[in-house]
C-alpha cells in the first residue's frame, strides 16, 4: 500500500512515517498542502493521511481540490481539531474517516485498512484468489490447506498489490510504486527477488510471469 502522509509537525511526521514503513507501507511524507497536491498529481496513492492545519494550503483546501478533480483516493484526516463542526466539515468535504490526535498507531493502521477496503469494494481484511489468502492485519499469507506464512514487509506489499487485482498484469514499475517510497533504493532485480521469496513460501505457481509485460496472480486458484 502506498501512502501519502501530509503533516507539518516534524516529530509527528517522522514517527508516523517510520511506523507506516514498519507496517509494510511505502510512505511518502510532505509538510504542506501545496506539496501534497503536487505529489498527488505525480503519483498514485492508495491512502492519504491529511492534517488540516497546514502551511501554504490548508488540509480542507487540499481535500476540496481533490474531490473537485474527481479523485476518489481514500483520505483519512489526522488533526488535533476535535470540535464537532470540524469533524462534520471534514467528512462533508469528502474525507473517508477522521482521527483526532493523539492516536494509537494500531488504530490508525486499522482505519487505513478499513477506508482502503471500502474504496476497493472489499468486505473483509483478507484478500484471496481461491488458492492463497492474505490477511492485511497480521500480514500473513496462507495457501489453501497450508499453514500461515509470515512475509517480509516488501513481500507483503507486493502480494497485496497483486491480490488486490487478481488476473490483472502489473508491470515492474507498478509493483515498485507499491513497494518503495521516495528515497528508497530500488535494485534492478528487486521485484524478481521478492517474487522468488513468495514462491518459495507459497509455491512456484502462485505468481505467474507474463514475459515482457509483468506479473499476475490468477483470478481463481
Amino acid at each position: 500500500m502506498r501512502v501519502l502522509l501530509v503533516e507539518d509537525d516534524r516529530m509527528i511526521g517522522q514517527v508516523v512515517q517510520d511506523a507506516l514503513k514498519d507496517a509494510s507501507c511505502a510512505a511518502d511524507w510532505v509538510e504542506d498542502g501545496q506539496a501534497a497536491l503536487d505529489a498527488l498529481d505525480r503519483q498514485h496513492y492508495d491512502v492519504v493521511l491529511l492534517d488540516l492545519g497546514l502551511p501554504r494550503k490548508s488540509g480542507h483546501a487540499v481535500l476540496t481540490s481533490l474531490r473537485a478533480r474527481g479523485s476518489a483516493v481514500p483520505v483519512l484526516i489526522l488533526t488535533a481539531r476535535d470540535a464537532l463542526e470540524d469533524r462534520i466539515g471534514g467528512l462533508d468535504a469528502g474525507a473517508d474517516d477522521y482521527l483526532v490526535k493523539p492516536f494509537e498507531m494500531d488504530e490508525l493502521l486499522a482505519r487505513m485498512r478499513a477506508v482502503w477496503r471500502r474504496r476497493s469494494g472489499l468486505a473483509s481484511s483478507v484478500l484471496g484468489n481461491g488458492r492463497v489468502s492474505l490477511d492485511l492485519s497480521t500480514r500473513q499469507a496462507t495457501l489453501t490447506g497450508g499453514a500461515p506464512q509470515q512475509l517480509t514487509n516488501r513481500e507483503f506489499a507486493l502480494l497485496q498489490a497483486l491480490l488486490a487485482r487478481p488476473g490483472a498484469i502489473l508491470s515492474r514499475a507498478e509493483l515498485e510504486e507499491r513497494i518503495y517510497g521516495w528515497g528508497d533504493e530500488v535494485e534492478s532485480n528487486a521485484v524478481e527477488f521478492l517474487i522468488h521469496g513468495l514462491r518459495r513460501k507459497l509455491g512456484s505457481t502462485i505468481i505467474r510471469n507474463v514475459r515482457g509485460v509483468g506479473w499476475q496472480v490468477p483470478k481463481e486458484g
